[in-house]
């Protein structure tokens, strides 16, 4: 390349930046010249905008980008979702964030049409769907503790097909001897499952009465309750 050619890229280069930094201050968030009710209506199309554009869960910073300063993200939230009641789809708090959904009361027409949907979860086998059920309520928890839990030995390859789904993350070491890695869930995992935290996860008593899960772990010694986990749930990496 020559001198001159790389000069006009360079320029070229920092044209697009330019632009695209006008483009983000040219966006008019106060419309101040707008009436109040046309001003709001606007503000809620931006929203709706952005959350059926975006294919994760979108939080209230990213929101708060494209309206003005002293505009309610909730209160326009709930004049969508009062807008889309009767609608098959619905705007929903997941994650940390909005996102658009189909209602239940129309999944079996969606799956019956075969339609890829990008809020579609893997398909898990039912020990996958254990391991995953067991990680939620003891993370960050290891391998190794997983395969005492539930009786049976957890693979790595059963570690690699839910972190390829994005359900897992590595969590902190532990500090055992061999400072092995733990597992937590993340965002997807929980968007997925359509729950906004943790604590959305179903009442560990009775998921033990129903004999699907052991809160003892292979030591007989440590015993987690819903409420130590209701506790700590804050301090869980969720990435």
């Amino acid at each position: 390349m020559s001198g001159g050619d790389a000069g006009k890229t360079t320029g070229s280069k920092g044209r697009a930046r330019q632009a695209n930094a006008g483009d983000e201050y040219l966006l008019d968030r106060e419309l101040a010249d707008l009436p109040p009710d046309l001003r709001w209506r606007e503000w809620m199309m931006r929203v709706e905008a952005v959350v059926f554009a975006s294919a994760e869960p979108v939080g209230r910073e990213t929101l708060a980008r494209v309206v003005g300063q002293n505009c309610s993200i909730d209160l326009l939230i709930d004049d969508l979702q009062e807008e889309l009641r009767d609608r098959p789809y619905e705007i929903v708090f997941v994650a940390g964030g909005w996102q658009h959904r189909s209602r239940s009361a129309y999944a079996p027409a969606v799956r019956a049409s075969q339609t890829p949907t990008r809020g579609l979860a893997p398909a898990l086998s039912d020990f996958e769907a254990m391991v995953l059920m067991a990680i939620a309520y003891f993370q960050p928890i290891t391998r190794s503790d997983l395969s005492k839990i539930l009786g049976k030995e957890v693979s790595r390859d059963t570690i690699a097909s839910l972190r390829n789904a994005n359900f897992l993350a590595s969590g902190p070491r532990n500090p055992s001897p061999g400072a092995p890695y733990t597992y937590v869930t993340t965002k997807s995992f929980l968007s997925a499952f359509g729950m906004q935290t943790l604590r959305d996860l179903p009442d560990v008593e009775a998921l033990e009465d129903a004999g699907l899960l052991s809160r003892h772990l292979a030591q007989g010694e440590a015993v987690v309750t819903q409420g130590d986990a209701d506790a700590d749930e804050d301090s869980f990496p969720i990435g």
